[in-house]
């Protein structure tokens, strides 16, 4: 995957949109069950595994992650 794609991750938990910055400028929705969707375009490969990294950094438990559009 070297191209850009569309991603919709799941995490447990709520978070603010001050994170947004930090998160690589991904949008961030509190869901109403107590999850948090962070959405939006990631250049590659590389940087969906920082966005992951980050996660796991500040212990949140991963849900689910999608692509929803693949490279073109």
């Amino acid at each position: 995957m070297d191209k850009p794609s569309l991603y919709e991750i799941r995490v447990e938990g709520h978070l603010t949109d001050r994170w947004t910055d930090w998160f690589e400028g991904l949008a961030i929705r509190n869901e109403p069950k107590g999850e948090t969707t962070l959405s939006g375009l990631i250049i590659d490969q590389a940087a969906l595994f920082g966005v992951l990294t980050k996660i796991h950094a500040l212990n949140l438990t991963l849900i689910s992650v999608y692509r929803l559009s693949p490279p073109e």
